[in-house]
């Protein structure tokens, strides 16, 4: 077994140096971003990490594959991160990472930095040990999953021959409750918009013109009204086309959950849920799409009838949806209404992702049990699903041929895009071991990791150098 720091000290301080770099996607800090690629680069020279450059942020790529007739796995992260929000809601300097008791808090300390550094402790321990890693390894991470990875499909398809693996391992994907361990088998798709709402060509004073001219803003609460059911469910025709039932298996197995719907509400500081009517709380996470209104901007408090209100919406999808059919739903749907006197428009987000998912009796999802169980020994692994959206996974798989393994240990529950996103400090040593566990389980089996995968299944455009 591997031997790892004997306090956390060096692993705080470091992580810190990480979490102090503001490598938001969203702002265009083109120094930032090159800053955090760097500091990737900087913890792997025995894999030959470099940056890469894109239309967008850089990526950074790596390999070691020093073991003939091993398997290859393809290690995924990010090191982007969301805007901070609200900085009055902190507790401390989002990008100064603050220790709380057990906890480290700070902007991407649990999404996805804290999980990627996991990964290359655990590197470099093997390196620093035993010479070498037990299997042969690829590393990409990227600075857009925030952003919806608009750049990656591009890079994945140029570069398909230098990135094939029979496994992906995503640091990114967190567990679903800090008390057991558990795996993801699977992962919500995502397409996301802005629904825009003009009437006058200027903002008007509202004692002038009050009562005589449409507010935008009228007309964008009666659209954003119109897409949901009294009872929570979306009221778009054709919004759920072409998802299956559940089966009577799956809905017993999430009724095996252990899990209180009054306690999980309670935490958030909620008397009473919300949603589709007909399905428990875990069925309508794990299993149900949703459409969610993200956010609303329009006029202030300084008496004006806007001429602009922007409501931001966001849809969560399930396997079977088509992301393009279901923006075609919302389309007709609000292009049906009658709002005399106003403009609407839908300028659609370029992230169309549809959902993905991975077979329980997959070897990756049984090597990763097994891992869990030497971590956590004497806990049942729960297998759950991912209710976000991880951009990259279903581009793996079309472009390399390859499943996605979720192994991060982040939970959902640390405050994941909001302020004070925090880690529990004892799932970093926690993450090292069963890197390092499975990382030995997988080469054990050897290439049986993709058993649909023929012999050359990379659709690659030839260029076979990631550089």
């Amino acid at each position: 077994m591997l031997e790892f720091e004997p306090d956390d000290t060096r692993y705080l301080q470091e992580l810190a140096e990480f979490v102090a770099i503001p490598s938001i996607s969203r702002d265009g800090n083109h120094d930032a971003m090159h800053s955090a690629a760097q500091w990737l680069v900087d913890q792997l020279p025995f894999a030959g990490a470099h940056l890469v450059e894109t239309s967008g942020h850089p990526v950074v790529v790596g390999e070691w594959t020093g073991i003939e007739g091993s398997p290859t796995i393809l290690i995924y992260g990010h090191y982007d991160v969301q805007p901070i929000g609200d900085r009055g809601e902190w507790l401390s300097d989002p990008f100064v990472m603050t220790r709380d008791g057990n906890n480290v808090r700070g902007r991407g300390v649990t999404d996805d930095k804290g999980p990627v550094y996991i990964v290359l402790k655990v590197t470099q321990a093997f390196f620093a040990q035993e010479g070498s890693l037990p299997l042969n390894v690829k590393f990409l991470f990227e600075g857009e999953e925030e952003i919806g990875s608009p750049h990656l499909a591009s890079f994945i398809a140029d570069h398909a021959q230098a990135l094939a693996a029979d496994l992906v391992i995503s640091a990114d994907g967190a567990m679903w409750r800090a008390d057991e361990p558990s795996l993801s088998i699977g992962s919500k798709g995502l397409v996301s918009m802005d629904i825009e709402v003009t009437g006058a060509h200027d903002d008007l004073h509202s004692g002038r013109y009050g009562g005589v001219v449409p507010n935008p803003i009228h007309a964008l609460g009666e659209i954003i009204a119109g897409l949901h059911n009294r009872d929570g469910g979306v009221a778009v025709p054709g919004f759920y086309d072409g998802i299956a039932p559940l089966t009577p298996q799956r809905c017993q197995e999430i009724a095996a959950v252990p899990f209180s719907e009054e306690c999980f509400l309670k935490g958030l500081g909620l008397p009473v849920g919300f949603g589709e009517a007909g399905y428990s709380l875990l069925e309508r996470l794990w299993e149900r799409p949703t459409l969610e209104i993200n956010g609303v901007r329009a006029g202030g408090k300084y008496t004006v009838i806007p001429h602009l209100a922007t409501a931001n919406v966001s849809c969560r999808l399930v396997p079977g949806q088509d992301p393009n059919a279901v923006l075609d739903a919302i389309r007709a749907h609000i292009g049906g209404l009658a709002l005399p006197g106003v403009e609407i428009r839908l300028n659609v987000d370029e992230a169309r992702i549809p959902a993905y998912s991975i077979s329980a009796n997959h070897p990756a999802i049984q090597a990763a049990r097994t891992a869990l169980n030497l971590v956590y020994p004497g806990q049942e692994v729960l297998l759950a699903k991912i209710a976000g959206t991880l951009p990259p996974v279903t581009l793996f798989e079309e472009y390399l041929g390859a499943k996605t393994l979720f192994f991060s240990f982040s939970t959902a529950d640390e405050r994941l895009h909001a302020p004070n996103e925090y880690l529990r400090i004892h799932r970093l040593r926690e993450g090292m071991r069963a890197w390092e566990q499975l990382w030995r389980i997988l080469a054990a089996g050897g290439r049986s990791l993709n058993p649909d995968r023929s012999d050359d299944p990379m659709k690659s455009s030839g260029c076979d150098d990631v550089r």
